[in-house]
């Protein structure tokens, strides 16, 4: 699963930690997973853990506290957000809205669907 396409691991597990702010896993300066305790979750190397970090710490989704861990920067969830949302719009949407032309699809079909997910989703 982790090991799948063309991505490096590290970008992959990156995205994983991001999408665990995303769902609430990990709050705002709280706590997430070592280096260790993730190279062991997604039995990879530390190097490559420690790649992950340096990224999102670039990207100031993280921040560490020396000798006490690592902790999920405030407005994080927000930042990630953001970019998410630049790279749907530039990469996944337009292959969706082919995708949809070349189907017949509508926005209302999309729309419907949707609604539908969402009822199951309360349900």
């Amino acid at each position: 699963m982790i090991y799948q396409n063309e991505r490096a691991i590290y970008v992959k597990i990156a995205d994983r930690v991001c999408d665990d702010i995303l769902s609430g896993k990990y709050q705002e300066d709280e706590r997430v997973p070592s280096v260790r305790e993730l190279a062991a979750d997604y039995e990879v190397n530390t190097n490559t853990v420690l790649r992950t970090f340096d990224i999102l710490q670039r990207d100031e989704i993280i921040y560490q506290k020396r000798g006490i861990g690592v902790f999920v920067s405030p407005g994080a969830r927000h930042k990630i957000r953001i970019a998410r949302k630049r790279e749907f719009r530039q990469h996944e949407l337009p292959e969706f809205l082919r995708r949809l032309r070349l189907l017949g699809l509508t926005i209302d079909d999309v729309v419907k669907a949707w609604n539908e997910d969402s009822e199951e989703t309360n349900s």
